[in-house]
């Protein structure tokens, strides 16, 4: 048995959409959906973000902030562009519909994503952020000490948040996304592991990844936690006002903490990153081959695996080795398929 390779970093990241699957590397992304005629839709383009140049994109725990607002509007870009493949054809446009439109005209559709994204993230802050607050504040008759009811309110919040995730996992349509995620973390494992991009080899690959972003929004209700126990004031307005304050703060050093586990393995991150792992056992499904298929193509849209696996691994394949990909031992064939392909290039130099 081939010595097993330690994963290696290979910045391609990406999200679970409606029958599909977002990848993104760089400033390139590409959302590849199954259509509901059974062929895989690829689009693909180019995202920058809204502080691309910006200094401020290189300072520690302030890049977090504009890394998450930059995927929650390229999380809504994909989305919208899968739903697109399952929109009702029949269903009457209503005369709010026309109004939009006829104020916002060729940005209308924008300006609804803007909308649904800034309820989304009011809910989010309502239900996950104040919400443990006022709950945890009826009992400040019965309950004397600010540090016990710091840490019931944290545990509230986490409770409230798993409580969430086990709720939506149970619904028919999320299940699906859940399986198309467990297959863009099984592609993104299966590169970073050293794999050629099969179905095979993504099908025996983990479906949890240190970088996903269920373990992400774990760190946000865990930094929470922390902060809100030492930064405490006593006006009960203030006491929301400065929980709304910090979220750009808490996603801030969240970014770091979800950045550095996915570029190292070390004993502490594997412990600060298990809770998350474990969580991922709501979110991920195991995918069909067919899901598979799918997060391939996305990763090949923008994502050259085989000159990667090349640059970090040493591995050179060619089309006729993937066709006769072998069952088990996957690296040290893999291994000897770069020496072979070494010698024959020295001996032909030779000549």
């Amino acid at each position: 048995m081939g010595k097993k390779k330690e994963m290696k970093y290979s910045g391609i990241g990406g999200q679970a959409v409606l029958e599909g699957i977002m990848m993104k590397n760089k400033d390139q992304y590409a959302v590849a959906v199954r259509k509901p005629d059974g062929e895989i839709e690829v689009e693909v383009e180019h995202y920058v973000g809204i502080m691309h140049g910006s200094k401020l994109m290189g300072i520690p725990f302030v890049r977090g902030i504009f890394q998450f607002l930059d995927s929650l509007i390229l999380g809504m870009r994909s989305l919208n562009f899968s739903a697109s493949f399952y929109e009702d054809e029949e269903a009457q446009e209503t005369a709010a519909d026309k109004m939009f439109h006829k104020l916002f005209k060729d940005k209308a559709e924008k300006v609804f994503s803007g909308i649904v994204m800034a309820l989304s993230l009011v809910l989010a802050v309502g239900i996950f952020m104040v919400l443990p607050y006022f709950v945890t504040s009826l009992f400040e008759e019965y309950i004397r000490s600010a540090s016990f009811m710091a840490i019931i309110e944290g545990v509230l919040r986490i409770v409230i948040f798993v409580g969430y995730v086990l709720c939506i996992s149970l619904m028919k349509d999320i299940r699906r996304v859940y399986m198309y995620h467990g297959a863009e973390h099984k592609c993104i494992n299966c590169i970073e592991k050293g794999r050629p991009l099969t179905v095979k080899n993504v099908m025996r690959s983990s479906k949890q990844h240190k970088r996903c972003g269920t373990s992400f929004l774990l760190f946000v209700m865990l930094v929470s936690v922390i902060l809100f126990f030492f930064i405490r004031v006593e006006n009960p307005v203030y006491r929301v006002l400065i929980r709304i304050a910090l979220i750009p703060v808490i996603a801030g050093i969240s970014y770091e903490i979800i950045r550095l586990a996915g570029k190292s393995n070390n004993i502490l991150v594997r412990i600060i990153s298990a809770p998350g792992m474990w969580l991922q056992r709501l979110t991920t499904r195991e995918p069909d081959e067919s899901m598979v298929e799918v997060a391939i193509a996305a990763v090949e849209a923008v994502f050259d695996w085989k000159a990667y696996l090349y640059e970090a691994f040493g591995y050179e394949i060619d089309d006729s080795w993937l066709k006769d990909e072998p069952e088990e031992e996957t690296e040290e064939e893999m291994g000897k398929a770069s020496a072979e392909a070494s010698s024959e290039k020295a001996d032909s130099g030779q000549r």
